[in-house]
């Protein structure tokens, strides 16, 4: 009691107010604002049952419909008509987009290996006297081992290495050397010389009158073709081979040798009976070896 007297001498003026039953002046406020909004909230509802808008809230509202049903896909059965063509196409042959499986080029036969060697300025002939400067070798030369290391990699040398004319690479294997020209354009290794003139390189260096083949004018090497308005033939040795050939310049020469006659025959390049000379004779000496 005593807090509440102490209250009421600090602020009469809240406390006057109040009547006996505890009820303040806001509550009696408050009571009043509730008692006017529930008036006009019935006033509302009347208002709008008199317009009818409840039963149009009611119309608006549509009852959810089923979902339809998943259809199934069909398959359809695959068409055996015939498709439809214009006439500017009806008598031709349908494409056919099926890739042909690979054939195994081990398996073809001689006649059905293709050689393509493309057209020059200048025609591809050859004389009759080219085809005997043609080389051979009584023993075969084995591929990719002199020059080769054990891996079976060749071994190239800028420094120490010779120079081939055919392959232009220094490696550091076996050369020939021209007893004619006695220059590098007479330097073949082993297996180039093999490959494209069918001659051993063994062989050729203990014949002290083997000229090379550019001073026989049989060289196939790319430069000299070029030089004869002639396009390279690429590596076509295994192919030449198959064909039952000794070497590339057996297959160009014998393949495209022609007769010249008359004046034409005049042009012909008269080589000496040197370098003519390829049949290989027993050496009086054995050429050191060039080995690095």
């Amino acid at each position: 009691m005593g807090t509440r007297r102490k209250k009421i001498e600090e602020h009469p003026s809240h406390y006057l107010c109040e009547d006996y039953d505890g009820v303040s002046e806001d509550d009696k406020d408050s009571s009043h604002y509730e008692q006017a909004r529930d008036q006009r909230i019935k006033e509302n509802m009347e208002r709008m049952h008199k317009l009818g808008l409840f039963d149009l809230s009611l119309k608006l509202k549509l009852p959810k419909k089923n979902p339809l049903p998943k259809k199934k896909k069909t398959t359809s059965e695959p068409n055996h008509s015939p498709q439809r063509r214009s006439s500017r196409i009806m008598s031709l042959t349908p494409i056919n987009y099926s890739e042909k499986p690979l054939r195994n080029s081990a398996s073809k036969d001689n006649d059905e290996v293709e050689i393509f060697i493309p057209e020059g300025t200048n025609p591809e002939v050859y004389t009759e006297e080219q085809e005997k400067l043609l080389g051979d070798c009584e023993t075969a030369w084995e591929l990719c081992v002199d020059g080769y290391d054990e891996d079976g990699n060749r071994i190239y040398d800028p420094i120490n290495g010779e120079t081939c004319h055919q392959c232009r690479q220094k490696t550091r294997c076996q050369h020939t050397q021209c007893n004619k020209c006695e220059l590098l354009q007479g330097q073949f290794c082993g297996d180039c010389l093999y490959m494209r003139y069918g001659e051993n390189v063994t062989e050729v260096n203990h014949n002290t009158k083997w000229t090379c083949p550019p001073c026989r004018d049989i060289c196939n090497c790319s430069r000299c073709r070029r030089a004869k308005g002639w396009m390279p033939t690429g590596n076509i040795y295994s192919k030449v081979s198959k064909l039952g050939f000794k070497s590339v310049a057996h297959y160009l020469i014998k393949t495209r040798r022609s007769v010249l006659e008359g004046s034409e025959a005049e042009n012909i390049v008269e080589i000496s009976d040197t370098s003519a000379h390829t049949t290989l004779e027993r050496p009086t000496h054995m050429r050191a070896s060039r080995r690095a």
